[in-house]
């Protein structure tokens, strides 16, 4: 089945617009509310901008630890396309409460309702994903992740764009916000209507509401099988690496110091990493099968470390050319396609983005092809909770690192050397399990 055809496909195509209008609207509204955190903060509170901003990332993470043990258990037990109605309501309503926060200007109402964003898609992450198995083949899987890691990076592109430009350039961009995430919300509902069923895979199930006892479960059960467990690592080291990257592109240090460019580039570079991710998703998608596409896991992870290790270089040599120019304004976006060192961290930031395209997209169609279809939703909650932990851990590394003095040109080099390390691990773990990829 070509890519074509299965946008076109009732089996596929309404669930991809449901996951992309509900990933666009996220980012819509984070990055609504975190721009009008940096501009109006301090008349809204006395915590400080940089406590408030990463508080942020971490309101929106936190429900993935507390609710992705009883979205698993949910999506194995019922009926999956009446669940995605259900949660895409509850995503509509969540809207609306988002409304009435931009309405008051209230801070800490706008936080909690980021906090309900985050449980609504801790509770979509199982059903999405389990759901695919159920009505593509092996194929179609590979085609279908692709095109699902293609629409989300585009929709976090898009939002994050969009989100900004309605709350920093008009004096009534909260209104505009408001009504967009509300429209937006309903299109994702009339979307989600049209996802054929997908039956129960374990409507005998009991539900275990104490998360904190179900969690560990689930992440037992997932660490049983040898497999399962190191995709799980394999997703959750690409999130990692994901999370680290994106929180260095915004960074002054990095744009100003590194670039000598203004915080326009940011937008540059988050489309160029995205837009990465979309073509090497494509890539690992036309794979004929699973055996196939996983060359592509190889090449993507070598991918990630050469960039990373040549964005390192590139940084340094920009450090000393910018020093050595003594230069005093920062330039546009378009000035850094006219220089060789900055057009060639470009090169790489696309590249890079490429790479993680063909390294994830066959680990999620492993975790879901691989996993028993008994608990396949609870497996992915696992997946989500690990992939959680993992992205919090970044932002607490990075942190640390750069509070110890390590510059940020240093954590590219750090980046890739790790990667070659953890990446030479896990395939040891797979390389005792590739014969069943033929099976």
């Amino acid at each position: 089945m070509c890519f074509s055809r299965l946008l076109s496909s009732k089996y596929f195509a309404p669930l991809f617009w449901t996951q992309f209008l509900g990933a666009f609207n996220d980012n819509v509204y984070k990055n609504a509310l975190v721009i009008l955190l940096s501009i109006n903060g301090a008349s809204y509170t006395d915590i400080s901008i940089e406590l408030l901003i990463p508080l942020c990332g971490g309101i929106f993470i936190l429900p993935f630890f507390v609710f992705s043990a009883l979205a698993g258990q949910l999506a194995d037990k019922f009926e999956k396309s009446q669940l995605i109605r259900l949660i895409k309501i509850a995503e509509i309503n969540i809207m609306l409460l988002a409304s009435v926060g931009f309405y008051l200007q209230n801070i800490w109402f706008l936080l909690a309702v980021l906090f309900f964003m985050g449980c609504q898609s801790s509770l979509f992450g199982p059903v999405k994903y389990s759901i695919l198995p159920q009505h593509l083949s092996e194929q179609g899987l590979l085609k279908g992740n692709a095109m699902i890691e293609l629409g989300t990076f585009l929709a976090i592109l898009l939002g994050t764009i969009i989100g900004g430009v309605l709350i920093s350039n008009y004096e009534s961009g909260h209104l505009y916000v408001s009504l967009l995430v509300v429209f937006i919300a309903i299109m994702g509902w009339f979307s989600s209507l049209k996802i054929p069923r997908a039956e129960s895979a374990n409507k005998h199930l009991n539900i275990n509401f104490n998360f904190v006892t179900q969690t560990g479960v689930i992440l037992r059960n997932a660490a049983k099988e040898r497999l399962i467990l190191a995709t799980i690592l394999g997703i959750s080291w690409f999130w990692l690496i994901g999370a680290t990257i994106l929180s260095i592109i915004p960074l002054p240090a990095f744009t100003q110091r590194i670039l000598w460019a203004d915080k326009q580039v940011i937008t540059l570079l988050l489309a160029l990493f995205s837009i990465g991710i979309g073509v090497g998703s494509i890539i690992a998608g036309r794979a004929k099968n699973l055996v196939k596409s996983f060359k592509w896991v190889v090449i993507g992870s070598m991918g990630i470390s050469l960039s990373s290790l040549d964005l390192y270089w590139l940084s340094q040599q920009l450090l000393s050319y910018h020093a050595e120019q003594n230069n005093t304004l920062l330039v546009n976006w378009q000035a850094l396609f006219e220089q060789r060192l900055s057009l060639n961290v470009l090169i790489d930031i696309l590249f890079m983005g490429i790479a993680g395209g063909l390294y994830i997209v066959p680990l999620y169609v492993v975790l879901q092809e691989y996993s028993d279809i008994k608990s396949r939703s609870r497996t992915i909650a696992a997946n989500n909770i690990v992939n959680a932990l993992f992205m919090v851990s970044s932002a607490i590394i990075t942190m640390l690192l750069l509070n110890s003095g390590v510059q940020v040109q240093q954590l590219f080099i750090i980046i890739g050397a790790s990667n070659i390390v953890v990446i030479a691990l896990l395939y040891k773990f797979f390389a005792a399990d590739l014969h069943r990829f033929n099976q």
